[in-house]
């Protein structure tokens, strides 16, 4: 006779089963190991990015020429397009009509813009969103939304409030506009931030801002 007494049927069924269920657990592991290196090994292997896939390209509403039967002078900034697109971010600027801004060109065609940083990404750079150079030198006069009163402001009079948590229409960090210096301290009193006169918002304000704004690898183009 045994010194131990043999397991009963339903003891050794569950024995055998424990015993099932972890090598079945552990060939998965390994199996699951086995694809992590190798998706690792084919991350490893992806060549570099060196040029543009053509098929990733923002297209945006081009210059909007002006029209003589809106009764406006040519040289005024005018009311925003329903359907003008910002050819920075792809965004409608009509929609948040406070935030919005534009530019007129020499031949009074105006262009739009979701927000002051988008406005101020364009100038610095209108090649890059379709514009071509010698367009870009034809711009006549550049205007953003004071956000108190929602009245056209010249780009260099107007003040700006930094570091604010005012988010913009791509809620994130923007340069709110106003068109007096006390406007724009009043607000910066009571949602953070600091009152600065254009000339004060350097292009590293700018450029910290502008995360997420058309920035990346893509490249942007205006419909024909």
């Amino acid at each position: 006779m045994s010194d131990s007494p043999e397991p009963a049927a339903p003891l050794l069924a569950a024995m055998r089963r424990r015993r099932w269920l972890w090598v079945c657990a552990c060939a998965a592991g390994a199996a699951a190991l086995g694809t992590a290196a190798a998706g690792y090994g084919r991350w490893r292997a992806r060549p570099a990015i060196t040029e543009i896939d053509e098929t990733e390209v923002c297209v945006m509403s081009p210059p909007i020429d002006y029209d003589p039967a809106s009764g406006l002078p040519q040289d005024v900034p005018r009311p925003v397009p329903a359907d003008a697109r910002c050819p920075v971010c792809g965004m409608y600027p009509a929609r948040d009509p406070l935030w919005a801004c534009q530019v007129l060109y020499d031949d009074y065609a105006a262009q739009f813009f979701d927000s002051p940083v988008d406005l101020m990404l364009f100038l610095a750079d209108a090649e890059r969103y379709g514009i071509s150079p010698t367009a870009a030198a034809g711009i006549r006069s550049r205007w953003v939304t004071d956000m108190a009163s929602g009245a056209w402001v010249p780009l260099e009079q107007a003040w700006f409030v930094s570091g604010s948590d005012a988010l913009g229409p791509m809620q994130r960090g923007d340069l709110p506009a106003f068109g007096d210096q006390a406007k724009a301290a009043e607000f910066a009193s009571r949602r953070r931030g600091r009152a600065l006169a254009f000339g004060a918002v350097t292009p590293a304000i700018v450029k910290s801002l502008a995360v997420g704004r058309g920035q990346g690898l893509h490249a942007h183009a205006l419909a024909s």
